[in-house]
C-alpha cells in the first residue's frame, strides 16, 4: 500500500497557484482546476474526510457519478487492488476510519484554530494536532518519519497562504474568522467581534489589496521551496495530493476574504495529484 500525502494549502486561489512558480509541485503531475464543496475552512475539510476531493463541475453528468468516480480513485491512492470497500466505508462514511481499518497509520497536522482536536474532525486520527504557529510548514515536515513496515497517511492542513499571507504588518487589520469571533463574542463593551468574510474591502486600500494577492502568491512559493524538502523523505510508494480547501477574494466586487461569500474565485482552487516517482527528482 502507498503512503499518502494530502497536503491543504489553506485558502490558496486558483488564479494564484497557476501564477506562482512551483516547480516541486509541478513534478507531481499537471495543475487541475477544481470547485470548493464549500467556501470556507471547517465545512471544507469534513468534505475531505469523507473522501471527496474537489470537483470539477462537469455539465450533464449526476452528482452521483462524480461520487463513484472519486471513490474509485482511491484505488489508485491506496494502490490495491481494490479501493473503497463499502462494508468498511460506511456507516461512518470517514476516509480516516477506512484506512485505519486497511492498515494505516493516520496523522493529522493543522493550522487553523477552527480545526482544532476538539471538533469531530480529530475522531478517527491515531495523532491529530492543531499546530502553535499558523505558519508550521517547516516545522510539520521536519517532524514528518515514514515507517518501513507500515503504510502512512498525513493529512496536513497549512496556513501559509491563509491571511495574512505570512506579513507581519501592523498596518493590517485583525480579521477573525468564526474561531476568532467566538472567542471575542463577549468582548470589551459587548462588541462582538467582526468576522472575516462579513467585513468589507473598504477596511483596505486598492493598494493593500494588491499586496495581499502579491504576497499569497509568494506563500506559495515559499510553500513550493518547502515541499522540495517533503519529497526528499518520502519513500518511493508514496501518493500526494496537492489542494486547497477553498480561494480568496481579494477586492473583487467590492469583497474581501472567504466564508459567507458566492463568487467564483472563493470556490476555484487547485487539485495536483499523482504518485512520487523519485526517479524524476
Amino acid at each position: 500500500m502507498n503512503n499518502i500525502i494530502w497536503l491543504i494549502l489553506d485558502s490558496c486561489r486558483y488564479d494564484n497557484f497557476i501564477e506562482a512558480k512551483t516547480p516541486h509541485f509541478d513534478r507531481i503531475g499537471d495543475t487541475q482546476k477544481r470547485y470548493a464543496y464549500a467556501s470556507w475552512t471547517a465545512p471544507s475539510h469534513y468534505v475531505f474526510l469523507m473522501g471527496l476531493l474537489p470537483h470539477q463541475a462537469p455539465r450533464g453528468v449526476l452528482a452521483a457519478h462524480v461520487y463513484r468516480e472519486e471513490y474509485h480513485r482511491w484505488q489508485q491512492r491506496i494502490g490495491k487492488d481494490t479501493g473503497i470497500d463499502p462494508d468498511n466505508f460506511l456507516p461512518s462514511m470517514n476516509i480516516v476510519n477506512f484506512l485505519n481499518q486497511t492498515g494505516y497509520r493516520t496523522i493529522a497536522r493543522v493550522s487553523l484554530p477552527v480545526l482544532n482536536p476538539e471538533t469531530g474532525l480529530s475522531r478517527y486520527f491515531n495523532d491529530y494536532c492543531l499546530l502553535d504557529t499558523q505558519n508550521g510548514f517547516s516545522e510539520i515536515i521536519a517532524e514528518i518519519k515514514f515507517l518501513p513496515d507500515q503504510p502512512t497517511f498525513y493529512f496536513l492542513n497549512i496556513g501559509e497562504t491563509h491571511y495574512p499571507y505570512m506579513l507581519d504588518d501592523p498596518g493590517l487589520p485583525h480579521i477573525s474568522g468564526v474561531h476568532g469571533v467566538l472567542k471575542n463574542i463577549r468582548g470589551t463593551e459587548g462588541k462582538m467581534d467582526t468576522g472575516s468574510s462579513s467585513m468589507n474591502a473598504s477596511l483596505f486600500t486598492t493598494a493593500q489589496l494588491q499586496k495581499l494577492k502579491a504576497q499569497q502568491l509568494k506563500a506559495i512559493e515559499y510553500c513550493d521551496e518547502l515541499f522540495g524538502e517533503l519529497i526528499k523523505k518520502c519513500p518511493p510508494e508514496s501518493y500526494v495530493i496537492i489542494t486547497s480547501d477553498h480561494g480568496e477574494l481579494f477586492g473583487e466586487e467590492g469583497r474581501f476574504g472567504h466564508g459567507p461569500v458566492v463568487h467564483p474565485k472563493v470556490f476555484e482552487v487547485p487539485l495536483i495529484e499523482g504518485p512520487l516517482d523519485h526517479q524524476i527528482f
